[in-house]
């Protein structure tokens, strides 16, 4: 069956930029001074802390509820929360979902609800109102057994594309590796785990977690203090005091020695890198502002080490970036970066070689001037906006800061010196006790990272240690690229039979972010093809290729391709690929067998073109191809499985879409030779 090869040119985006102007450098001015306004506070007997900053410079006002809740750990029904979260705002006791949101537009504002608070946003004249509705939905929320099942659906959906995603399996592995899946940043959710969740226990989590012992609300806009504690006092005084649960849990432990760790994952075009250990960096210590721009030296944006080492000297990323985590509970210090399979080990060695220098040599004071710059101006920036003064009134409080901490924001940055930045580097960089997580396609990576010198653990795509797979291995004798191809197509009906037919219509049902999509595919045996993506009662995609023209269409307007772009998708139009694919055979490299999705495959290649075939059955199993799209190597993969006979042929009746973040369809229906006419290539 044809590849499925639907928008790939979407995908594609052109990349431009305008020539740079050579102009003299302006000097720099006097410092600028900070004022961050302080609110006006006052708790409530049910423990709601309350803050108030009047702000009217503008005619809006900005409400923010939210509940300091510590970490917990959720175990066997791991996503509870985040059920909680998606479940919670969608109508209340009062108030139908329809209607509650009718207001909330005809107000034209913003109002969010989640699982450890809720905000409100908009004009000032509606002040009360947005409070109002903001408590009605916070205190008084309808769990409805629909809502509920919509949102576990989506979040399974969620999971199942996320499983093909190398970055998300990346992300997972290395919190799961760091901090343990017994603690609230390790652990990770599971279909298994959100299969357990029912509406009870979200009402559950709401009724431990949804209290005011730890509850604050800032207010921040065009407000009086007096009008606010009144309204607050009333709408919130039937709010139960409650105290959360506490979970327990060990503190994570870094590694004795730096080790690498390595999921292997055969669809991966690029390797996913991080270096990660835990830090306990608060906003108190002394060495806070220091940690900020040494990160900011190594990996914070263009002009850090690693950017213009691993992307601007050698090419190999996109980008290459550290980040430093810091707040009332265990974080961590990550250096990372997407690169090609090829330099995996070499782009290792590049980021350690940066944490090593960074570690024993002093900065430059250029590097340490621009990134005080940056830290300052962005924020001087920040200050402006009312979300930025109700963070850092909420942060003030619920971290211990002292009164004037903003205040001296700037002060403590400019105080930093080039030998705190090689002091704070020794302390939370820890180059000797790091984990160098690796996600990566094993057959080409895995055997380049003993050369590195550190001990390498493997683990599957759920953080489980596994013994070293077996990434690639030979074919037996005699196996070539020609008799892989012949067997695929005895196994699905033989030449003959395929020959025999002149069209193929196929129908599949899919989803996409809890969208229901129908997939409609026609092809002919003279070059001709239709693809389109139907949902939500209208046509979101389609595509049609013939042998004398070509054009994609989508949201009202229309693209004609032209040039090599419809070359490549004539040649890609063919009603059985493998008929084509036999008579080029030799142009395929049969280069061993790897492991596939848990089953062993023949891996033929041939220029971007990567095709997997099933020792066990001749099936073909999956088709990948290489792709540049904004500056990165894509590969887009596309699975087979269930294969059916339909009139003494057997064609696959679940594949996955690439292009649409690698969601699975099921085939509802397949006609051979009916269901077909020259209108639908129109």
């Amino acid at each position: 069956m044809k590849k499925i090869l639907v928008f790939a040119s979407a995908l594609l985006l052109t990349i431009s930029a305008e020539a740079q102007i050579k102009r003299p450098q302006p000097q720099p001015g006097p410092m600028p001074t900070v004022h961050v306004q302080k609110p006006q506070e006052f708790t409530m007997k049910n423990g709601l802390k309350v803050m108030v900053v009047e702000d009217h410079k503008l005619p809006r006002v900005s409400y923010m509820l939210t509940i300091d809740t510590p970490p917990y750990v959720e175990g066997a029904k791991a996503g509870v929360s985040s059920l909680t979260s998606a479940v919670v705002g969608n109508g209340t006791a009062k108030t139908s979902k329809e209607k509650f949101n009718d207001e909330i537009d005809f107000l034209g504002a913003s109002v969010n609800f989640w699982n450890t608070g809720a905000s409100a946003s908009g004009l000032s004249k509606y002040s009360s109102r947005l409070l109002e509705l903001m408590a009605e939905g916070s205190l008084s929320p309808l769990f409805s057994q629909e809502e509920f099942d919509k949102s576990k659906q989506q979040a399974i959906e969620g999971l199942k594309s996320d499983e093909k995603s190398v970055s998300s399996v990346a992300s997972r592995v290395t919190n799961a590796l760091l901090f343990g899946t017994n603690h609230p940043t390790g652990e990770f959710i599971t279909e298994q785990s959100l299969n357990n969740v029912t509406l009870a226990d979200v009402k559950q989590n709401y009724a431990s977690y949804f209290v005011p012992e730890n509850a604050y609300l800032v207010v921040v806009g065009d407000v009086k203090f007096k009008d606010v504690k009144k309204q607050v006092e009333k709408l919130f005084k039937n709010w139960k005091k409650a105290s959360a649960p506490v979970s327990k849990y060990p503190e994570p432990v870094n590694v004795a020695k730096t080790q690498i760790d390595f999921v292997d994952m055969p669809n991966a075009v690029q390797s996913e890198i991080a270096l990660v250990n835990t830090v306990n960096l608060k906003l108190t210590d002394k060495d806070y502002f220091a940690a900020l721009i040494a990160n900011q030296i190594l990996g914070g944006g263009g002009e850090g080490r690693l950017f213009l080492n691993l992307r601007e000297a050698h090419g190999w990323t996109y980008g290459a970036y550290s980040s430093l985590g810091s707040g009332k509970y265990t974080s961590k210090f990550t250096s990372s970066a997407s690169v090609r399979n090829v330099v995996t080990d070499s782009a290792v060695v590049e980021f350690v070689n940066e944490l090593q220098k960074i570690r024993t040599q002093p900065v430059t004071q250029a590097e340490l001037d621009l990134a005080k710059a940056k830290y300052i101006g962005n924020f001087v920036m920040e200050t402006q906006k009312p979300g930025t003064i109700a963070s850092f009134a909420l942060r003030t409080k619920t971290q211990s800061l002292p009164a004037d901490f903003y205040e001296n924001y700037i002060k403590n940055i400019q105080a930093v010196t080039i030998a705190d930045v090689q002091r704070v580097a020794n302390t939370y960089f820890k180059k000797d006790n790091q984990r160098i997580v690796i996600v990566g396609k094993g057959a080409d990576v895995a055997g380049t990272l003993d050369r590195l010198g550190y001990p390498v653990n493997y683990y599957d795509r759920y953080a489980n240690p596994v013994e070293k797979p077996v990434f690639k291995k030979a074919a037996p004798a005699g196996v070539t690229s020609k008799s892989v191809i012949e067997n695929h197509i005895k196994a699905i009906g033989g030449e003959k039979k395929l020959s025999e037919v002149k069209s193929v219509s196929t129908i599949a049902k899919g989803s996409m972010q809890g969208m229901e999509i129908t997939m409609t595919q026609k092809q002919t045996a003279k070059g001709q093809m239709m693809a389109s993506l139907n949902g939500m009662g209208m046509e979101l995609m389609k595509q049609v290729i013939t042998p004398t023209m070509g054009y994609m269409s989508g949201q009202g307007q229309k693209q004609e391709l032209k040039g090599e772009e419809l070359k490549e998708a004539q040649a890609s139009a063919k009603l059985f690929d493998e008929l084509e694919d036999l008579k080029n055979a030799a142009t395929f490299e049969l280069s061993g067998i790897e492991t596939f999705n848990g089953e062993e495959a023949y891996v033929l290649k041939k220029d971007k073109e990567t095709v997997y075939y099933s020792v066990a059955s001749g099936l073909k199993i999956a088709a990948s191809e290489t792709m540049e799209a904004q500056g990165q190597t894509v590969e887009m993969t596309t699975s087979y499985k269930d294969y059916k006979e339909v009139k003494g042929i057997k064609l696959p009746h679940t594949f996955t879409m690439p292009m649409l973040g690698g969601a699975e369809f099921k085939v509802s229906e397949i006609k051979i030779n009916e269901g077909v006419t020259d209108a639908d290539f129109k």
